[in-house]
């Protein structure tokens, strides 16, 4: 197709006034919708007074109990060794960051009063991971991913340097890829043995409980039994959240770590809440009472997924086969588009109005050493204009090959 042809095609596209937002992972409102019953869950004649524990009132700093057991289901570790918190998780990981800044990691010198500091970041990944070490000074490290997870070589090297306290993982349908971590990387983390003793992998399970596309639940290992395996527990930090579940800005959130991480978190944490929503604890709990109900719930999620991933797919596969590549994700929120000169495809997009997120920020400094890589988010946008927006992504690729 020549440029002539290409400019009446974008000519068209251009009086469509099209306002259309692929930016972020947003679960779209028929997604939303399906939670809404665990509205109706309390009101006020529901006993809200349980084992002589209040839940409207103030106290319980970690979480009431039938939250604590409906996330211990979900990420595979004791309900003594989790924190129910409000209604992000990525909240937690910055207070701890945070924490580790000010006040150290059980008894560790604080981060602030180090030297240097320095973070590993799988890329691409998760922009709001990167955000969170930028906001504090702390320097990042690209750690290359592919179809199995991080480098682990580069990981196992890079942390023999005590500098090195952290690294950011998103196992299961990793944003932005969608892989999922193979059996084999996840125990080479497990059996980390990093030369700082205050070095924490922060494993955020914000998809774990997604079903994939053809509704398969596909498990991945769980990291902290893999580690006690190696009495390496203290290494890990377990993040999970209903954000991808029922509502992204009234759910609840967890963490999940060692009894002593435990310990050192809740002497910080006691001095921040008196305790977090526990009647928004309790609906979830009360909505999700058992896994049935959740993969049930899960699988309503990926029937309103598929179509839309599909169509995408399928017009990629059709329109630019020979000039871009993708990854093809079997479940999660995310596709990886790499194309030529991405930041121009991005600025064609946005002329015709689709909007993507921005090049570089699943890249620390939002810097992509090669300008090649696009997170597409198919969730958000109906079938209708998902397929626009995607025809308008193909057309912005060919105009950009064609230069």
């Amino acid at each position: 197709m020549n440029n002539n042809e290409l400019l009446k095609i974008f000519n068209y596209y251009k009086s469509l006034n099209l306002n259309i937002s692929m930016a972020r992972g947003k679960p779209c409102k028929e997604q939303v919708d399906l939670s809404l019953p665990m509205l109706d869950l309390l009101n006020s004649s529901s006993n809200l007074i349980i084992n002589n524990a209040d839940y409207r009132n103030y106290g319980i700093l970690d979480g009431i109990h039938e939250c604590k057991k409906m996330f211990s289901n979900i990420m595979g570790i004791e309900e003594e060794n989790i924190i129910v918190y409000g209604n992000s998780s990525l909240y937690i990981m910055a207070s701890l960051v945070e924490k580790s800044v000010l006040h150290g990691v059980n008894n560790n010198l604080p981060f602030s009063k180090q030297e240097h500091i320095k973070w590993l970041c799988p890329v691409p990944g998760y922009d709001r991971h990167f955000t969170i070490c930028e906001s504090l000074g702390i320097e990042m490290i690209n750690i290359p991913m592919d179809e199995h997870g991080p480098d682990m070589d580069k990981v196992e090297q890079y942390i023999k340097d005590p500098e090195v306290k952290g690294i950011w993982c998103v196992p299961k349908y990793s944003n932005p890829t969608g892989i999922n971590y193979s059996d084999e990387v996840i125990r080479r983390f497990a059996k980390l043995k990093p030369a700082a003793n205050d070095f924490r992998i922060y494993w955020d399970l914000a998809y774990l409980t997604q079903q994939s596309f053809d509704q398969q639940y596909e498990p991945i290992l769980n990291i902290y039994d893999e580690c006690k395996k190696y009495h390496n527990e203290e290494i890990v930090y377990m993040f999970a959240s209903t954000s991808k579940m029922t509502f992204p800005g009234s759910g609840v959130s967890a963490l999940g770590c060692s009894e002593n991480n435990i310990k050192d978190i809740k002497n910080t944490l006691k001095y921040q809440t008196i305790g977090y929503d526990k009647l928004n604890q309790y609906r979830h709990a009360l909505f999700f009472k058992d896994d049935k109900t959740i993969k049930e719930h899960m699988n309503k999620h990926a029937k309103l997924l598929k179509p839309k991933f599909d169509i995408v797919l399928d017009i990629f596969e059709k329109e630019i086969k020979d000039i871009a590549r993708w990854s093809k994700p079997t479940g999660g929120y995310f596709i990886s588009l790499y194309v030529k000169n991405a930041s121009e495809v991005v600025k064609t997009c946005k002329e015709l109005g689709v909007t993507l997120t921005d090049v570089g920020a699943s890249y620390p400094y939002h810097k992509d050493p090669n300008n090649e890589h696009i997170r597409i988010c198919p969730s958000y946008p109906s079938l209708e204009e998902l397929k626009l927006a995607t025809e308008v992504i193909c057309l912005a690729v060919k105009m950009v090959c064609n230069k």
